[in-house]
């Protein structure tokens, strides 16, 4: 560590190493993708609908090595917007360099900043790395149960 991490909000000049990085978070789940251009063309139609907040960390020496999506949406529960922590990927060579924290504390300052409930996440079972990482700043294991339906 000590390495210096600089957090920014992408914009779609930035499409390019973005979907780098998606690609890299992809993988990382095991998602095939067919076509190698749908990351780039999905995120540039996030970012240019503002559907999501895209955020990449620069670290010095090393480069854009660590993306965060946030998604907007509303909290039934408390009658007010809250955001989901969709995707949050650093690169190998950004490991241990605090890239990873920092993007998930820049998504905490926005929210915070923007008023909302709260910053909901997910993430696999057996990835304890982040799970430590999410602890650590103050993310609470829910006890609900998450459900999804496939209709792919």
């Amino acid at each position: 560590m000590g390495e210096r991490v600089v957090v920014r909000e992408a914009g779609e000049a930035d499409v390019a190493v973005a979907a780098r990085l998606f690609r890299g978070y992809l993988d990382f789940y095991e998602v095939t993708v067919d076509d190698p251009g749908a990351p780039g063309e999905f995120l540039r139609a996030r970012i240019r609908n503002g559907e999501s907040l895209v955020l990449l960390a620069d670290v010095d020496g090393v480069g854009t090595v660590g993306f965060a999506q946030v998604y907007r949406t509303f909290s039934s529960l408390s009658l007010r917007p809250a955001w989901v922590l969709s995707d949050l990927y650093v690169a190998p060579e950004g490991r241990r360099t605090g890239a990873g924290r920092a993007l998930l504390r820049e998504c905490l300052r926005r929210a915070r900043e923007a008023g909302v409930a709260g910053l909901q996440l997910e993430t696999a079972y057996d990835n304890h790395v982040a799970q430590g990482l999410y602890e650590a700043e103050g993310f609470v294991r829910e006890e609900f149960h998450v459900y999804f339906h496939d209709l792919a």
